[in-house]
């Protein structure tokens, strides 16, 4: 499979990258692009506020520039938190999507928006202050209206970005899970 996977407001860090290996070594090819040009950030306050200052008609910009020369090939996009809004905005927007695999976040649905069954995966923690059960219940029921294929896998006490072993929200039983999960939903793509 081709994966384009998308970083988080924490920036390019070594969980994103050890995540492209970890995908990697199960025989997929994968594209890590760095939408903030190198910067990186311990919190999500200084990620959003870099992320702010660039814009998100930018931000979408570099993502749509990364994937371009690999869409045709058929993308499975991917992202972390605000690299899955991203890879969200991507997938909705590609007809030769795969699928999208989205990690502790999500975006909105436009309202025009339409797949035909794009399979969809999406792990968050539970609570997550960035993803509230009434906004995830809402963002799946449009998500189906839209014609995708939705999983949503919580884990519960697991912090926001709970995969990356260097932040405070990191919870390794969460994190394998959700690797295996997800590498087993790539499979049937």
């Amino acid at each position: 499979m081709n994966i384009m996977l998308f970083h988080s407001t924490h920036g390019l860090r070594p969980a994103v990258r050890e995540a492209a290996d970890r995908l990697r070594a199960a025989g997929h090819e994968v594209w890590t692009p760095d939408l903030f040009e190198g910067r990186t950030f311990d919190s999500v306050e200084e990620g959003m506020a870099f992320k702010d200052g660039i814009g998100k008609d930018e931000l979408l910009r570099r993502a749509v520039l990364a994937a371009a020369p690999y869409s045709e090939r058929g993308l499975v996009y991917a992202g972390f938190s605000l690299g899955a809004s991203i890879a969200q905005t991507l997938a909705l927007g590609d007809d030769k999507a795969r699928g999208l695999l989205l990690l502790h976040g999500t975006s909105d649905v436009a309202p025009n928006a339409r797949v035909d069954e794009l399979p969809v995966q999406l792990h968050v923690a539970e609570p997550d202050p960035f993803e509230t059960d009434d906004w995830l219940s809402a963002w799946y029921l449009q998500m189906r209206r839209a014609g995708a294929d939705v999983e949503v896998h919580r884990y519960a006490g697991a912090g926001h970005v709970y995969t990356d072993p260097e932040l405070p929200d990191y919870d390794a039983e969460a994190a394998e899970a959700t690797w295996r999960v997800a590498l087993g939903f790539l499979e049937t793509l």
